[in-house]
């Protein structure tokens, strides 16, 4: 989106930080930031300083955070059954709902397969190393993870294996060619027999780099296998060859071939490989798939889950209302204001799913006020106040307090400008220059 407020800058910039961190929440983060900016414009028309606003929603950020700890729920993140259902409800109102049982599994499959623990760290790249391969043709449901790589490449001379059991893997991160010099060179030929002898001597050097990797049983590429990346031919060692793949195999599907290094050991990389009718489908599916599999990562990563809905929001906004009843003072209005602004997202999905606004949200704001009612929230279907244990909807501790801390952090920095002073470029392409000398002109 092209924008030149800098203040619609900043939310924009919000959004996308959101979807990096997390992968999940874009939309909820700039409609609370808003919502901040909102309750917060009643004290600076009543002249309150700024500083005196940004210090109590600081203070309120700090409740905020313990309460959200304090309603969360560990996951057995083990349970496969209780990971799916956490997958799901995440993406249950995207375009892929019909096949959510799938994008589920495919998405729990990947991120599994690319986790990795070392020195007691846990670390899931997913944009690296879980590459999604999108062929149009065929049918969702043959969409699947490979436990191992897939690359859109054909063999490159027809007499090459296209089916090697067990292969000898090596990454090689140089061109098998002759190496040519830094600076120009001429070479002055007396004989032909001498012009000879150098095409022949160029063509010994690249036998020279097929035979150091003929000695050494290699071929080339993967994570998946366990090989390591070699610069040039000759400084390869045994250690440097990936044997951890069980098959190598060329295949043909649609119009093009793919080379498939699959069966791999113990693999961490995966390839996603989406079937589908066009082009439109399998892009809208993998947006979805992103999000299942940021869900899943976020959940491993952090394995406490808060109640979706809107109840989290309703939980720290009821906590927040009472701890402002103690307060003294002028920050207790701004304080209270954020547990009011917390409202606008279970108020949101009430005019989603066209229910009475002001009924759902008092009866809302009535039942959390009881003991034991912290996980009742809005069904975003009917619109009525559920249980949200019950009905299976939750959200990943991790992206809650990301959503709290951006939209925060994004009202706090915009409270705090006094005003904007932006710079104009001068009308017309001749003002800043010289005049022109005047043109003499006959008598």
């Amino acid at each position: 989106i092209q924008v030149q407020h800098p203040a619609a800058k900043s939310m924009i910039e919000i959004s996308r930080t959101q979807d990096e961190e997390v992968g999940d929440g874009t939309t909820s983060v700039i409609i609370l930031a808003g919502e901040m900016l909102s309750v917060a414009e009643h004290f600076l028309e009543q002249q309150m300083h700024p500083t005196v606003i940004v210090g109590a929603y600081r203070k309120a950020l700090d409740d905020m955070i313990a309460v959200l700890k304090k309603i969360s729920t560990p996951v057995d993140v083990n349970n496969r059954e209780m990971m799916l259902k956490i997958i799901k409800s995440a993406i249950n109102t995207k375009a892929i709902n019909r096949w959510s049982e799938l994008a589920c599994s495919i998405a729990l499959d990947a991120v599994r397969t690319v986790e990795l623990e070392e020195n007691g760290r846990k670390e899931i790249d997913i944009k690296r190393y879980a590459k999604v391969e999108k062929i149009p043709g065929g049918f969702c449901e043959d969409s699947c993870v490979l436990r191992g790589i897939m690359v859109n490449k054909d063999v490159t001379h027809p007499r090459m294996r296209r089916l090697i059991k067990n292969p000898r893997i090596v990454l090689l991160d140089c061109s098998l060619e002759y190496k040519k010099g830094e600076s120009p060179t001429d070479i002055e030929v007396t004989r032909e027999e001498d012009f000879t002898r150098i095409l022949q001597m160029e063509e010994e050097y690249i036998q020279q780099i097929c035979e150091d990797l003929m000695r050494t049983d290699n071929n080339r590429i993967a994570r998946a296998c366990g090989a390591r990346i070699v610069t040039r031919t000759d400084e390869l060692q045994e250690e440097d060859v990936g044997t951890g793949a069980g098959l190598f195999e060329v295949k043909k599907i649609g119009d093009e071939y793919f080379a498939f290094i699959t069966d791999c050991k113990e693999p961490k990389a995966c390839t996603i490989v989406l079937r589908g009718a066009c082009k439109e489908i399998l892009a809208e599916v993998e947006r979805n798939l992103q999000d299942a599999m940021q869900v899943c990562r976020n959940v491993l990563m952090d394995p406490q889950l808060v109640p979706g809905g809107g109840a989290a929001e309703m939980a720290v906004s009821h906590a927040l209302t009472e701890k402002s009843k103690g307060m003294t003072g002028v920050e207790q209005w701004p304080y209270r204001a954020v547990a009011q602004a917390l409202e606008v997202i279970p108020r949101t999905l009430i005019q989603n799913c066209g229910a009475s606004t002001i009924r759902v949200l008092t009866s809302l704001r009535a039942k959390h006020t009881q003991e034991g009612s912290q996980t009742w929230g809005v069904n975003g279907e009917s619109g009525d106040l559920t249980d949200m244990k019950e009905l299976g909807i939750w959200d990943p501790l991790a992206v809650k307090l990301q959503t709290y801390k951006t939209a925060v952090e994004t009202a706090v920095l915009l409270l705090r400008i006094d005003d904007i002073v932006s710079g104009h470029k001068k009308k017309g392409e001749e003002q800043g220059k010289a005049p022109a000398a005047p043109e003499p002109t006959q008598e």
